[in-house]
């Protein structure tokens, strides 16, 4: 069942966005119109590409996003902002606009992934919520994506979460699902976006028994011959024979979580074939990444469980996302852009639009920003069609298009991200460390 009362999200902020509310509306600032934008000013050392995960779960996000009576009273207690604020947080909805990249797209330098549009006291509120969900979600689908690359056609199945949050968890296995992974452990994810689960046995089940034997008689009764026998826990040759005792040649497949996993995977792989056991599978487990992967190419692996690396960002654990204001309401009622100057912080003032352009064989040669004048970019559309368009609505005066949110919203965004990375050129999925798969450039309208 869903939760009719869900708990508010308004507190997981930090407390300079509220005491930036409280000084524009003591100035009268807070109305004005603007652009906030997100976007990233480099990529982890070493990768060629980003991959947006997300953006369904913020969108989920805005309607708890809201000051209930609890959350007013703590502020009050705590002094953290005035009156006439509390009274403002009381009312609190998002009622403006956000466009950005479709989920799973991948992602570039620059590249205004996600973009705010609202009055001040309506926008600001959002940077901790909406930054907290993409720079973790998408570091987790950067990373899932090299794995399902280096795996190429062999299914590679998430079980990270326990070494994750709690709630992390659950974000990461919908993240890595929409970066190709087919599977997750986590029973909560499978329950909020409709994922696969998997899992059979771990090495307790194993010890608890008197025998391995036993252990795999049990699990197989248990079950059915489909199952998935673990057979590392002693010897792993002994631990096979086991297996096909207990189950047959029908075995559903056993895992292998320790050792030399390539050499084992050929030992292993001959074992079963020669009993007969052809249609038996090989998984692998035990401290997975993506080079990992990669290096069990030519193994006679069927599946790969990933778990730390992938929950981790396999070594980037966040994606360096910002949330920037480009463009604020003038005296005159006109958007103006604006920008921060600081050495190495630079960011570009004004509204953007964003393209990708793709060559002669369909593949991505440039990530294209259209800047210029407010209005033509605010409706600009491409007259040219080797550019594809990035940017799609979100919300339209407050209003969620709920086609990205849930189950829907995951299978959306995992087939935005098969499509997407396809265009990306040859090369651009390598392991190996370079710079980004393709330049960011400017197009502005008008010049």
């Amino acid at each position: 069942m869903t939760d009719p009362h869900p708990p508010s999200l308004a507190l997981l902020t930090d407390r300079y966005e509220l005491t930036m509310l409280q000084a524009s509306l003591a100035d009268g600032t807070a109305h004005r119109r603007c652009v906030f934008e997100v976007f990233t000013r480099r990529l982890p050392a070493g990768r060629r590409y980003g991959v947006l995960a997300g953006t369904g779960r913020v969108l989920e996000s805005l309607e708890r996003f809201r000051f209930g009576a609890s959350e007013l009273d703590w502020l009050a207690d705590e002094g953290v902002v005035d009156d006439a604020t509390l009274t403002y947080l009381a009312d609190y909805r998002f009622t403006g606009e956000v466009v950005g990249y479709a989920e799973g797209e991948v992602f570039f330098p620059q590249s205004p992934v996600m973009v705010v549009e609202g009055t001040f006291a309506e926008a600001v509120l959002l940077e901790t919520l909406v930054l907290s969900i993409l720079n973790y979600d998408s570091a987790v689908a950067s990373a899932a994506s090299r794995m399902t690359s280096a795996a190429v056609d062999r299914p590679c199945l998430e079980m990270g979460s326990r070494r994750a949050h709690e709630e992390a968890a659950v974000a990461a296995a919908r993240a890595a699902v929409v970066a190709g992974f087919v599977g997750t452990s986590n029973l909560e994810a499978g329950r909020r976006y409709g994922l696969a689960t998997i899992g059979t046995a771990a090495h307790a089940f194993t010890l608890l028994h008197d025998d391995e034997a036993a252990a795999f008689a049990a699990q197989v009764a248990s079950l059915g011959t489909g199952t998935t026998l673990l057979v590392d826990t002693y010897d792993v040759r002994r631990g096979v024979e086991l297996a096909l005792d207990a189950a047959g040649t029908g075995l559903g497949a056993v895992r292998l979580d320790s050792g030399d996993l390539g050499v084992l995977a050929h030992e292993v792989r001959a074992q079963l074939d020669e009993a007969g056991a052809q249609g038996t599978k090989i998984t692998v487990t035990s401290d997975l990444d993506e080079f990992a992967i990669a290096s069990l190419a030519v193994a006679p692996v069927d599946s790969y469980g990933v778990g730390t690396s992938v929950v981790t960002g396999s070594g980037a654990p966040t994606c360096g996302m910002v949330y920037k204001l480009v463009a604020r309401e003038g005296a005159d009622g006109t958007l103006a852009p604006v920008a921060k100057a600081a050495r190495g912080k630079i960011s570009v003032g004004g509204r953007k639009a964003a393209a990708r352009r793709l060559g002669a064989d369909g593949r991505a040669v440039e990530e294209v920003l259209v800047t210029g004048p407010d209005d033509d970019v605010r409706g600009w559309s491409s007259p040219d069609a080797s550019l594809r368009a990035l940017h799609v609505p979100l919300v339209t005066d407050g209003t969620v298009d709920t086609g990205w949110t849930g189950p829907d919203g995951v299978r959306r965004a995992t087939e935005r991200h098969r499509a997407s990375r396809d265009e990306l050129p040859r090369g651009a999925r390598r392991l190996s460390a370079d710079e980004a798969a393709v330049p960011t450039v400017a197009l502005r309208l008008g010049d």
